[in-house]
């Protein structure tokens, strides 16, 4: 095969050490499934539950994407990978069973599908920039303060962006009184940095506000209180381009709950058939419009780069 026709060696680089271990390996099995062959080289690496790098095997049953259970990774049955002290190498070295450590090659560009910490909060990036390993999507800022409700929150505001009303609840801390007449009932209650709805109550009693909190700091020490919004759920892609003329929209989706859980929660998201998608969404013409340019504008307001998800409700 010729230089002008070499397919690009790509990293494929899930699992991880977050809650969302699971819902990762689900993700790279799919974005695997969709790879064309043809043009790319895939090397599978998947990242255990406490934090190990080995190569899976791409027929592995973590890569399968099918069964009941959620999948994870096994550092057993894979080799171990170790990371080149070298950051001009661009390189993975793999160590053998023996020891010795064999050189996999020069990488072209690893594609992080980690979720929660350690995987979309910057550190991974930062990880890959100091190795030297280019890598789809945000780079560090970005992907740190997309990933904290908090600072997220403050970014699109201070961009003119709709923001719903919220309080953050700090490690050990509560709601003030004044905080729950501003907030109303009913609120939800997530973990400040997380994320598949893991963490996430719905609260309609403030008596059942101190459960809710436990389990949100179950992820995370920093609690978002979120005031209910009542509207349509919808999602919208972001492209970023590559000739510097800005980033794109895709059409608009909707999600529908047609479960009982009462919101999209992980069951609904991974577990259950539980919601109805409408692609696209059925708004007019010039509220797409408008909804497309609130999804480009969250991500120039973030700093974005490559591509990017942003949720937001269409409200009466």
């Amino acid at each position: 095969m010729g230089a002008s026709s070499r397919r690009v060696r790509l990293v494929l680089l899930f699992g991880g050490r977050s809650t969302e271990h699971a819902i990762s390996c689900v993700s790279a099995g799919g974005v695997l499934r969709a790879l064309d062959r043809s043009r790319y080289d895939v090397i599978p690496v998947g990242i255990d539950t406490d934090g190990r790098w080995v190569v899976v095997p791409e027929d592995s049953a973590v890569l399968a994407g099918s069964g009941a259970e959620l999948p994870a990774v096994d550092a057993a049955a894979g080799l171990e990978v170790t990371l080149p002290a070298d950051p001009t190498s661009a390189r993975l070295l793999l160590r053998e069973p023996s020891g010795a450590l064999r050189d996999l090659g020069p990488i072209d560009v690893v594609f992080p599908l980690l979720h929660g910490p350690f995987g979309e909060d910057g550190t991974i990036q930062g990880l890959l920039e100091m190795c030297g390993l280019p890598y789809v999507g945000s780079g560090v800022f970005a992907s740190a303060s997309a990933m904290d409700k908090q600072h997220m929150k403050r970014i699109l505001a201070a961009s003119g962006l709709p923001v719903g009303p919220y309080a953050v609840v700090p490690p050990g801390g509560t709601l003030s009184e004044r905080e729950r007449e501003r907030l109303g009932l009913p609120v939800f209650v997530k973990p400040a940095r997380g994320g598949s709805s893991i963490g996430i109550s719905r609260v309609d009693a403030w008596a059942d506000l101190d459960t809710a909190l436990k389990t949100a700091r179950s992820s995370d020490p920093k609690v978002l209180v979120e005031s209910a919004i009542v509207g349509r759920e919808i999602e919208c892609g972001v492209l970023d381009s590559l000739d510097g003329s800005g980033p794109e929209a895709s059409v608009p989706a909707e999600i529908t709950v047609t479960s009982s859980a009462g919101f999209y929660d992980f069951e609904t998201k991974y577990v259950s058939d539980g919601a109805r998608f409408s692609i696209p969404a059925e708004l007019p013409a010039e509220l797409t419009e408008r909804v497309r340019a609130a999804a480009t504008a969250a991500f120039e307001a973030l700093d974005c780069a490559g591509l990017a998800r942003v949720d937001m409700f269409v409200t009466p």
